[in-house]
């Protein structure tokens, strides 16, 4: 009877096999043992190993990129039915300076109106056959807004508000009045103290809200010349470097320095007058 060889041929390799142990081959002819993978392609570690599928980036539409499409300039220039002129300040004169910018000036829009927007106004009002006052009354403020159209009111420009001039008027020649004997001095306006001619009117008339430049020069300038006919209480009565403010009845309210003082007297010679109504 022939036994059993239990001698392997030297140098043959032996493969153990068991339960736990036995030798599977992957799909790659990778040796596997157990859960441990030893085939060449994997041994390079978790680095190699392909990332995990990312969420889709959400998709953005042309509409939701685009920036929102600004509002026309003329949409926030558009100017309300308030009379501006030289000292008017506010939101109202930043509008008037974005609209005299779109018709070519270069202003610095700061809400005040000085001297370079009355020189603007002036210019636009020149260009288009305007009454050249350098005021922004309906005519100019219709020719601003694209004849008359306010986006402020949806429509044409409302009427001036009713505050009377004449209750304007009237606060100008009382807080004119109310300083009837105070002193005169040069370049001074100290309500009680001393007054020249301009700082009596820009007192005054800053008692009504109306804020005048301060020499007698620029406020001639910055206003609208009237004939006396024409001429309100309030109004500014002017002669060469002087002014005083008419007081009705052929009379003028001014600091003078031939009086000494702030006084009510008879107009003479034959001065100009001028508006800010």
């Amino acid at each position: 009877m022939s036994q059993n060889n239990t001698h392997r041929a030297v140098g043959r390799a032996v493969t153990p096999v068991g339960t736990a142990g036995r030798a599977l081959r992957g799909t790659g002819g990778a040796a596997v043992l157990g859960t441990v993978v030893l085939g060449s392609t994997l041994l390079a570690g978790p680095a190699q190993a392909a990332p995990a599928a990312l969420p889709a980036a959400p998709t953005v539409t042309a509409q939701a990129a685009a920036p929102a499409t600004p509002a026309p300039a003329h949409a926030t220039s558009a100017l309300g039915a308030e009379k501006l002129r030289w000292g008017s300040q506010g939101s109202s004169v930043e509008r008037l300076q974005t609209a005299l910018n779109e018709h070519g000036a270069s202003l610095s829009v700061d809400g005040k109106f000085g001297r370079l927007t009355h020189g603007a106004v002036k210019d636009f009002q020149r260009s288009h056959d305007l009454k050249i006052d350098g005021v922004v009354g309906p005519q100019t403020r219709g020719a601003l807004n694209g004849g008359g159209a306010s986006i402020s009111t949806g429509g044409t420009s409302a009427p001036a508000p009713a505050h009377s001039a004449t209750n304007s008027q009237q606060a100008i020649v009382d807080a004119a009045r109310s300083q009837v004997g105070v002193s005169y001095s040069w370049g001074t306006s100290k309500p009680g103290v001393s007054f020249d001619c301009s700082g009596l009117s820009s007192y005054a008339y800053a008692q009504a809200g109306i804020a005048l430049p301060r020499t007698s020069s620029q406020q001639e300038a910055a206003g609208t010349t009237i004939s006396k006919s024409e001429a309100k209480p309030g109004d500014l009565v002017v002669w060469p470097g002087h002014l005083g403010i008419y007081a009705g009845g052929n009379t003028v309210i001014d600091a003078g320095n031939s009086k000494g003082s702030v006084s009510e007297r008879t107009i003479w010679g034959s001065p100009t007058f001028v508006t800010f109504r």
